[in-house]
This record gives structure tokens, C-alpha cells and sequence, in this order.
């Protein structure tokens, strides 16, 4: 599975990307295995109502599974001006 991560997050963890392999079936599960990897994710996942995620260039939501996706992107929230 690809990992993209955006803006702050991608700042964070110091990759623009990633493929791993998870036995994660939600994104929130992802997310845990991810902080347990080492600071700088769990530092980026830290605030889970600062992010938004996207699968397969669809957002979606932290409980949504994981089954057939190929892409999972993070980024902060969209802001307009």
C-alpha cells in the first residue's frame, strides 16, 4: 500500500511517501501502527482532528476499511481565503 503524506505531516515524518505492508483494516488501525513505528509519526498522528485522509484519491474517514485500497494520503484540512 502507498502512503502519501502532505504539508505539516509530510514536514513531520520526513517522506513524501511510502509503501508498507499492514494487517490494518481500518485507517485508524493504520494510523496506530504507524505512531508505534517511531516519534515523528506518532508526533504527525498525534491529533487525529487535525488530519484528513483520502483513499484511493477519495476522503474518507478514520473508520473506514482498508480492503482494496492501494492509497492512503494524509494531509491537515483545506482552507479557503
Amino acid at each position: 500500500m502507498d502512503i502519501l503524506y502532505f504539508a505539516w505531516v509530510r514536514e513531520r515524518i520526513g517522506l513524501p511517501r511510502e509503501q508498507i505492508q499492514t494487517s490494518a483494516s481500518t485507517v485508524a488501525e493504520l494510523v496506530e501502527e504507524l505512531r508505534a513505528r517511531e516519534e515523528r509519526y506518532a508526533m504527525a498522528f498525534a491529533d487525529l482532528s487535525a488530519l484528513r485522509v483520502a483513499l484511493d484519491q477519495d476522503l474518507a474517514e478514520f473508520d473506514s476499511p482498508l480492503e482494496g485500497v492501494r492509497e492512503v494520503a494524509f494531509f491537515p484540512p483545506m482552507t479557503g481565503g
